[in-house]
């Protein structure tokens, strides 16, 4: 088995430790997957609060960013007049504010603005659909992608280019796990395992002193990709694969489905919503383009074909000797 580490270490996690203090664990239901907790439980410590501060959380987040439903502030931009302006409230511009650098920093291998390209392939509200002929498909692509946005960080304003419909799929996920964390550390809980729908990330340790130890997933079929165990202490991953579900990921670039070999893409970053949006983007760059791209920048990665396996350099130096 082989272990990854966080570069960062911290000490005053470990000096509260105590084994005696019960490991608290909740579950449930959101954005049409699960999510679940784990957490150092005090004595004193009050589930029920929890779970509901937890909901309430998760349904704000649903409410500013739901592909699925009609009146979120999503959808209702995606519905505005051409040349108009929205005001996002604090959730809703950071995901947007990310998913434009990471859209520029992947080259647009990234793009939260590809609504109608997901509806076309099947892939949103309407449901499964034949696949589109090329003028359905020239029509969506000429409406969307995330240059044609113009975003006043400024004044947390976002302007709507004409008929462009935003999606955030591959990163609201992981903005959800970060924001549950940082409610639990308001409310008093700072070492805690969050997860939503496969995506984690880990603050300070469990109350035995151990870390919250994640293993990736490998793909079915390959024995290339050995076993990896991360210690997600202060870190997050995410995982992109058509393993699961087939190919479901939008090349924004073409327009259409990935077909590059690529089974299964692992992040890990300081936060959840980075991985998530991260693991997106190297997903659809591909076998050769994604493991360099990641090189450049530093991220920490892991790619898996069908018949290969590939750790960028910044995570094979995370590798325990």
């Amino acid at each position: 088995m082989r272990i990854a580490l966080p570069a960062h270490i911290d000490a005053h996690a470990f000096a509260e430790c105590d084994p005696a203090i019960p490991l608290g664990r909740l579950d449930g239901r959101t954005m049409g997957t699960t999510w679940s907790l784990r957490f150092a439980s005090p004595h004193g410590t009050d589930d029920a609060a929890i779970r509901a501060a937890v909901e309430r959380r998760l349904e704000r987040i649903l409410a500013e960013m739901s592909h699925w439903e009609a009146e979120s502030l999503l959808c209702r931009f995606n519905r505005a007049e051409e040349a108009s302006w929205t005001l996002l409230p604090p959730d809703f511009a950071a995901v947007i504010e990310t998913a434009l650098t990471v859209a520029e920093a992947s080259g647009g291998a990234f793009d939260p603005a590809i609504g109608h390209l997901v509806d076309l392939w099947g892939y949103g509200p309407p449901g499964p659909c034949p696949a589109p002929d090329a003028d359905r498909l020239a029509a969506a692509r000429a409406v969307s992608g995330w240059s044609r946005l113009a975003w006043d960080a400024a004044n947390r304003r976002l302007r709507q280019p004409g008929g462009l419909a935003l999606d955030f799929s591959g990163i609201a996920k992981g903005y959800a796990v970060d924001a549950v964390a940082d409610l639990l550390r308001e409310m008093g809980l700072r070492h805690v395992l969050v997860e939503i729908g496969g995506e984690l990330v880990g603050r300070g340790v469990r109350p035995d002193g151990e870390p919250w130890w994640v293993d990736l997933e490998t793909p079915p079929g390959n024995a290339c990709a050995r076993p990896l165990r991360l210690a997600l202490h202060g870190i997050a991953v995410a995982t992109s694969g058509t393993y699961r579900r087939g190919e479901h990921t939008i090349d924004p670039r073409s327009g259409r489905p990935t077909e590059n070999g690529l089974v299964s893409v692992s992040v890990v970053a300081a936060s959840a919503m980075l991985a998530d949006a991260w693991a997106s983007a190297l997903t659809v760059l591909g076998p050769v383009a994604g493991p360099r791209l990641a090189a450049e920048r530093g991220l920490a990665a892991r790619f898996v074909t069908a018949q290969t396996e590939t750790l960028s350099p910044a995570l094979h130096a995370m590798l325990a000797d």
